[in-house]
C-alpha cells in the first residue's frame, strides 16, 4: 500500500507503463513479416553473370532434398525440407525441421 502520494503515482506510472507495453506486444502479433527461404547458392565469374538471360539455369550447391534455411532479414529462424503442398504440385511449402527459439524477439 502506497504510503504517500508520489508512492501512489509512481505504482500507477508503473502499471500503465506495463499495460501499454502488454497491448503495443500483442498488437504487433498481427504485424505480417516477409519470411525467406534460402535453397542454396550459386558462385559464378563476372563474365558468366553478364552472359545471362532468360532459360538460363544456375546451378546450385544444393539438391532438392537438402535442408534449406528460413530467415527473417538476415536471422535464421528456422530450417526445413521442400515439398509439394498442393494435389496438383503446383506450390512449395517448407516442412520445419528445426526452429530457433524466437521467445526473445525476431
Amino acid at each position: 500500500m502506497p504510503t504517500n502520494e508520489q508512492d501512489a503515482a509512481s505504482g500507477i506510472v508503473e502499471n500503465n507503463s506495463d499495460a501499454i507495453s502488454n497491448l503495443r506486444s500483442k498488437s504487433l502479433m498481427g504485424v505480417q513479416i516477409e519470411v525467406t527461404v534460402s535453397v542454396g547458392k550459386a558462385r559464378l565469374a563476372l563474365s558468366e553473370l553478364i552472359k545471362l538471360e532468360k532459360e538460363s539455369v544456375l546451378q546450385l550447391d544444393s539438391r532438392i532434398e537438402d535442408p534449406v534455411d528460413i530467415y527473417v532479414g538476415d536471422r535464421l529462424v528456422a530450417r526445413g525440407e521442400l515439398e509439394e503442398v498442393s494435389e496438383e504440385g503446383e506450390h512449395l511449402g517448407v516442412r520445419l525441421t528445426e526452429v530457433a527459439d524466437l521467445s526473445n524477439g525476431v
